[in-house]
């Protein structure tokens, strides 16, 4: 079981800041993992139509989507950060 954690307008897309999930153990790499939550609901698909524009870290540690899940108990996924 892994926590994923959602930030932000992804987070609102959602609605919700956090579930638990059980991937499939087909689901090895950041990628897959968002492309298997796209299926979950329309929502969800919403919140990831820009994939490119998502970043990702496993155990609070930023990783890019070819990142092997490895064993991470926490997977976050959050919009850009633009600052000023």
């Amino acid at each position: 079981m892994m926590r994923v954690v959602y930030f932000a307008s992804v987070r609102e897309t959602i609605a919700t800041d956090s579930e638990e999930v059980e991937f499939p153990q087909t689901i090895v790499t950041v990628a897959d993992a968002v492309e298997w939550l796209c299926g979950k609901s329309p929502a969800h698909a919403s919140a990831f139509a820009r994939r490119d524009r998502l970043r990702f870290a496993l155990d609070q540690i930023m990783v890019k989507a070819d990142a092997p899940l490895d064993g991470a108990r926490e997977f976050a996924i959050f919009p850009p950060v633009t600052g000023g």
